[in-house]
């Protein structure tokens, strides 16, 4: 199909862009990579009078550290997150993360932040952005606020985002010296997950000093799987401790029902998942 008629404006800096959401009113869209737009908008399941195209300003563009986090931009790719050095020593578990997203193409026209904002719980980058108690810095006409992402997915395709606000960058504390993996289950390749587990883990000498473990599709927004990270904390890194947390994967979990999988399914899923992810974690 082919989208309804809408105004297009392509602001070249964030106050720009501000303004123009705030003129056009709930009316309005912010079209990052458009991997998830366009296909809502040829199906006409959205039809904005305008669209506020961010691709020409650079500022949201990029990595850079501030001392004990990363600053991501919202509009950074996928392909420069799985590529850029200092994502693959501080912050692992996203690079492996993102090594999931759809295919190559995919990867190097989405953006991070489209990602985030779409708040898709099947999406891949909920989860390990929770898991690693990410902040999302959000700028609109009455200045600028950050929200954890523990309080940023709100619901199926809901934030914390108001309507007259832009994501600007994603700030994802430092965990330099963690193993990660992300383990994902779909039916074919470049398919959203089914279920997927983010795991991140840091040992002292042989024991599990800190995990960290977000569930991705197990409700309608990322979730922590809290009883598997207490169940490590302080155990051995062995075989036997990690099926033994794993077991307590799907503990509080409300997981979806679709064409997929049924709830019991999916909550299998999760404590196989977080076992091979934990394991896979800690080998590396």
């Amino acid at each position: 199909m082919i989208p309804a008629p809408f105004d297009y404006v392509a602001p070249s800096t964030v106050d720009d862009a501000v303004r123009a959401l705030a003129d056009a009113g709930e009316d309005a869209k912010i079209i990052a990579g458009g991997q998830s737009l366009l296909p809502v908008l040829r199906l006409r399941m959205a039809d904005p009078a305008k669209l506020i195209d961010l691709n020409n300003i650079s500022e949201l563009r990029g990595v850079r550290d501030d001392g004990d986090a990363l600053v991501i931009g919202s509009m950074t790719t996928h392909h420069d997150v799985q590529r850029d050095p200092l994502i693959a020593e501080h912050a692992e578990l996203l690079a492996r993360a993102t090594d999931t997203v759809a295919d190559p193409q995919v990867r190097h026209r989405g953006t991070f932040g489209g990602s985030i904002a779409h708040a898709d719980p099947a999406g891949d980058l909920l989860a390990p952005a929770l898991a690693m108690d990410a902040e999302m810095v959000l700028r609109g006409m009455d200045g600028t606020r950050r929200v954890p992402a523990s309080e940023f997915f709100a619901d199926f395709f809901t934030t914390a985002l108001r309507p007259n606000e832009i994501l600007v960058e994603v700030r994802v504390p430092k965990f330099t010296g963690w193993h990660a993996h992300y383990e994902k289950f779909n039916r074919v390749a470049q398919a959203w997950s089914m279920v997927a587990v983010a795991a991140t883990v840091r040992t002292e000498g042989g024991t599990i000093a800190e995990a960290r473990v977000g569930l991705t599709n197990m409700a309608t927004v990322p979730v922590r799987a809290r009883a598997v990270e207490e169940a490590l904390l302080g155990a051995p890194a062995t075989a036997d401790a990690i099926r033994a947390a794993a077991e307590h994967a799907a503990e509080g979990t409300e997981p979806p029902v679709d064409g997929n999988a049924d709830e019991e399914y999916r909550r299998h899923l999760a404590r196989v998942l977080t076992g091979r992810a934990l394991t896979s974690a800690m080998a590396g």
